[in-house]
């Protein structure tokens, strides 16, 4: 029986503007007001994607999102973290270096904020991220603190050759992930959207055979194979599409809503 939906944001359940569909909002709203947990699944933090959590009404006391690819989950209402799991500055040493000796743009993350190295290149990560504070700081200034992930975010053309040439040494130590065609993110080793939902599962008393999961991209991939549901969009990788239990029509064409009316036919009716 499936008790929770989990959502993967961009080319997923967002259409190519960036919004969240009238026909996805209203089919999502009726699943959730009848009980069925309704979760955003993104490697950006909650505030990034508020208005998101507003228009769904995902704003109840029972209410969490993954954000961070799985390193955070957080309560919608009060903010408490359910589950984090991050790496101290000396575990990001090995992509400082490879940053700096290929003269790459990085930003690191907290859960509370960017830091865009200012001794590299600049990113584009501005252009990407909102709602988040952004602070240019040197490598060598990095706090001493809990961080969630360090980004690439160039053009797409100049971030696949990178993504091509990348030594066996970084894929090894991070849980290196392409979430859209100009970012590349790592995370700690452990973390996946996988791994988010386990603890929420958990939390709630139920396991992987009560998760439908949408997704379309690599860092969706645990998530989908996991699920006893794990839907991939049309305009999903082929990688991700050969794990999936069921494929449906793309972000654009409102994809979510396409399979949702049809399996929970007798509960939208």
């Amino acid at each position: 029986m499936i008790k929770m939906i989990a959502l993967d944001l961009d080319n997923t359940l967002l259409n190519s503007n960036k919004e969240i569909s009238t026909r996805n909002e209203r089919v999502l709203r009726r699943l959730h007001d009848q009980g069925i947990h309704v979760v955003l699944c993104t490697g950006r933090p909650i505030n990034a994607i508020w208005p998101y959590i507003e228009q769904l009404g995902l704003t109840q006391p029972d209410d969490f999102t993954i954000t961070f690819n799985g390193g955070l989950v957080i309560n919608n209402v009060t903010k408490e973290h359910l589950f984090e799991l991050g790496m101290g500055k000396q575990d990001l040493q090995p992509l400082f270096d490879f940053v700096r000796q290929e003269n790459i743009p990085l930003d690191v993350l907290d859960f509370a904020r960017v830091y865009e190295l200012s001794d590299q290149p600049a990113s584009i990560y501005r252009t990407v991220l909102k709602h988040i504070e952004f602070r240019d700081t040197r490598m060598a200034d990095l706090p001493d603190t809990t961080f969630s992930k360090a980004v690439m975010a160039i053009p797409a053309e100049q971030l696949s050759p990178i993504i091509a040439h990348l030594p066996a040494a970084l894929k090894e130590r991070y849980h290196a992930v392409q979430s859209q065609a100009m970012i590349m993110e790592f995370l700690p080793k452990q973390v996946d959207k996988y791994v988010g939902l386990q603890a929420l599962l958990d939390h709630f008393g139920d396991d992987f055979s009560n998760l439908m999961a949408f997704g379309d991209a690599d860092n969706d991939l645990g998530m989908i194979k996991a699920a006893s549901q794990g839907i991939v969009m049309a305009n999903g990788l082929p990688e991700v599409k050969a794990a999936a239990t069921a494929l449906t029509d793309s972000n654009d064409e409102d994809g979510v809503a396409t399979y949702c009316e049809r399996y929970f036919a007798d509960q939208l009716n």
